[in-house]
């Protein structure tokens, strides 16, 4: 099957596009996005689509850079595209985060913002299935439930954003393939073979080294992200009708439930409860970890009234006599 069909299937598999979709590509230039960018304008007929392309310049490697976005923005003028970009000094920025994560963050922003100006309906991004094995790596390693297994998901909705990955399902090597027969250019980050950032060392050690004792392993930690991300699904919508039920009607900046009913459901039901009135509250889990539901089933189980358990990012827990408050300090 040719790869454009391929990802079609994908399309509409996960239900990614719908007809007269407004569809904003991150396009980095590289091989991927650049794949990604030549693949939706390939489906762009079928499903009447309105393609819009956005470059942040985190400006990591100087002149190249800056070459990466006049590629990216020579790109979008080819395919006769708007083109918006931002240059973002990250490492000149002040943050308790790594370098990494703080880069994620501010393309995240970046991304939101030409959303909004444009009203896109989807933002895509070029992730493939070796993306999916190595974050699916990065989270067992540092320590991850369902949700943390379920990596990339296919579309996933980040505040009011619709991110969707139509290349999911296909793996770096098709995607240089395809790129190669069509004699498409793309730009080189030389860094992704430098073992400077968490990812880069699980893609250029820890995966080779996992292929010696079995070939497969970015399917089958592919197929385990898969599996892992139908399952949290399900669990997800057992426990938000759990949750409408113990939750006490308060504001915005205050979620209570009731001791006694969370008490009464199953632990992994009770866990996603806590984890639900978190993510109520500030938005999303990231920097949630198991040690702070553990640390919360034990306020519920263990510690006396009046007891506070303190959470990343100004969430805090208070243990009264019938209730645990969440609120944001």
């Amino acid at each position: 099957m040719k790869l454009t069909d391929r990802v079609k299937s994908t399309v509409q598999k996960y239900r990614l596009l719908k007809k007269g979709d407004c569809v904003l590509v991150a396009l980095s230039g590289g091989p991927d996005s650049v794949s990604l960018l030549y693949l939706l304008n390939s489906l762009k007929k079928d499903f009447c689509l309105k393609l819009i392309c956005a470059h942040l310049n985190h400006m990591f490697r100087g002149r190249d850079s800056h070459q990466d976005l006049l590629f990216a923005q020579k790109l979008s003028e080819k395919f006769k595209i708007p083109f918006f970009y931002e240059e973002i000094d990250v490492r000149k920025l002040k943050t308790n985060s790594s370098l990494e994560e703080t880069a994620r963050k501010m393309r995240q922003d970046f991304l939101f913002r030409v959303a909004n100006e444009v009203g896109a309906d989807k933002i895509a991004s070029g992730h493939t299935k070796d993306d999916q094995s190595e974050t699916v790596l990065m989270r067992l390693l540092r320590g991850a439930g369902l949700y943390g297994l379920s990596a990339i998901l296919p579309r996933r909705k980040i505040s009011k954003y619709i991110f969707i990955r139509p290349l999911i399902e296909v793996t770096k090597n098709e995607v240089l393939a395809y790129l190669s027969a069509k004699f498409i250019p793309y730009r080189v980050d030389k860094t992704n073979k430098q073992d400077i950032y968490f990812r880069n060392r699980i893609r250029n050690r820890l995966i080779p080294e996992l292929k010696k004792y079995n070939k497969n392993i970015v399917d089958i930690l592919s197929h385990t992200a898969e599996s892992a991300s139908l399952d949290y699904d399900f669990m997800r919508k057992e426990a938000e009708g759990c949750f409408k039920k113990i939750k006490i009607p308060k504001n915005c900046k205050e979620i209570r439930i009731k001791i006694k009913d969370i008490l009464k459901l199953h632990p992994a039901l009770r866990r996603m409860i806590l984890r639900l009135s978190i993510e109520k509250l500030k938005g999303n889990l990231r920097r949630i970890d198991y040690r702070h539901i553990e640390e919360l089933e034990d306020l519920i189980d263990n510690r006396k009234f009046g007891s506070i358990v303190d959470l990343p990012q100004g969430i805090s827990a208070l243990k009264g006599e019938r209730l645990i408050k969440f609120i944001v300090r």
